[in-house]
């Protein structure tokens, strides 16, 4: 999905500390889902907090001028996050979870996955997606809706990519290895899993 024109604010969140003094601006290109370009602006009015919008094509964070290099790049990791999940609030339809898997196979794929139809589905509870090459479908889970759009962007290059290899053999795996993000999605959803599988406390009683 691309990025809207207006401004989406991924709201201001506290920093606990800052280093030395840096440059007042920067320019980064992260491995994000669908990339925009990343630009970092620094201020000096801002001591305490950062935030993130999308401007366009690009994605602005803003961080205080003292803020180190490594504090730099770890909050830039997190509100571009964070972003992603504020984005991925809107359930999308079907019709544009088909254009979204059309703009995938282009940018990974050279346009060599072409599914006949990508939709939700409601009956996948132990998998995320599913593919059937023959018919050329391609159906990706409920659970999915609200994760992050890299997420998703992941589970739909993985049911594209078995429109071109219907195993998960090495040429498979050699197909993700366009997507940046594949092994941050992939424990993205390992850790939803786990977190699924751990044992639910009984709720306190109150006294």
């Amino acid at each position: 999905m691309s990025a809207d024109s207006s401004p989406g604010l991924a709201g201001e969140t506290p920093v606990r500390s800052a280093g030395r003094h840096q440059r007042s601006a920067a320019a980064h290109q992260p491995a994000a889902s669908v990339t925009s370009a990343v630009e970092v602006r620094r201020s000096a009015r801002r001591s305490r907090t950062v935030s993130a919008y999308r401007e366009g094509d690009r994605t602005i964070v803003l961080i205080p001028a003292r803020m180190s290099e490594a504090e730099e790049q770890r909050w830039v990791g997190v509100m571009l996050d964070k972003l992603a999940a504020q984005e991925s609030k809107r359930v999308i339809g079907d019709s544009e979870l088909a254009e979204r898997a059309e703009g995938l196979s282009a940018q990974y794929f050279e346009g060599r996955a072409r599914p006949a139809s990508v939709r939700w589905v409601t009956n996948q509870n132990t998998r995320w997606g599913s593919c059937t090459p023959a018919e050329g479908s391609i159906r990706l889970s409920h659970r999915l809706q609200g994760m992050p759009e890299y997420v998703v962007d992941y589970v739909l290059l993985h049911e594209l990519a078995h429109l071109l290899v219907p195993g998960h053999g090495p040429r498979f795996w050699r197909l993700l290895e366009a997507y940046p993000r594949t092994e941050r999605a992939r424990g993205y959803l390992e850790g939803v899993v786990a977190a699924e599988r751990l044992p639910h406390l009984p709720t306190a009683r109150e006294e």
